[in-house]
């Protein structure tokens, strides 16, 4: 190989490597809007509550409810009993209300709409409902199936980049029932 085709060959994988790097340097990092997007579909939260709906190809979260929480106007009869063993649960087919030792929990929502979604809540309460497991962050308990024990470990900035992200979504207005607790024993 010649020199030249040498120097040639230095100075255009210099470029490159130069180009990267200035490339890597001017990439910004997401918003929290962006990582709190992220984060939200990474985690699943749609999975609950997102109503679900027979699509095409079978159950599939309706978007056009997207994080809005247990319907208001499905009214559930009572959760089936079920037969001793190793099943402890059931889920309407909704995947936004579930029975269990607890009683039934609807899934909350997570809309910014003031009056039924976390419109009115605080980044402060948001984040400490998480840390705590207890409801707006200071009430009773947040019931399963929400993994709260696990998103706990979260970073205070990823926290405040879920709650940025919820509170740009569109507003829903969808009042949650109360959770229903458990029959006595015997039923």
């Amino acid at each position: 190989m010649s020199k030249s085709l040498l120097a040639v060959i230095l100075a255009a994988a210099f470029v490159a490597v130069v180009a990267c790097q200035q490339g890597a340097q001017q990439a910004a990092p997401p918003s929290p809007v962006e990582r709190g997007k992220y984060l939200v579909t990474a985690m699943g939260c749609n999975d609950c509550h997102t109503p679900w709906k027979l699509g095409e190809k079978g159950p599939e979260p309706d978007m056009t409810r997207m994080l809005s929480g247990h319907p208001e106007g499905m009214k559930l009869p009572p959760s089936p009993a079920l037969p001793p063993g190793p099943w402890g649960i059931t889920a309407a087919l909704t995947m936004t209300a579930w029975s269990g030792p607890w009683g039934t929990s609807h899934t909350a929502n997570l809309t910014p709409d003031p009056e039924t979604g976390l419109g009115a809540l605080s980044e402060e309460n948001f984040v400490q409902a998480i840390r705590t497991g207890k409801h707006l962050g200071a009430g009773r308990d947040i019931l399963p199936p929400m993994p709260w024990p696990m998103y706990r470990n979260l970073s205070d900035e990823d926290l405040k980049a879920i709650f940025a992200y919820l509170k740009s979504i569109p507003p829903i207005k969808n009042k949650v029932p109360d959770p229903v607790p458990p029959a006595p024993a015997g039923r």
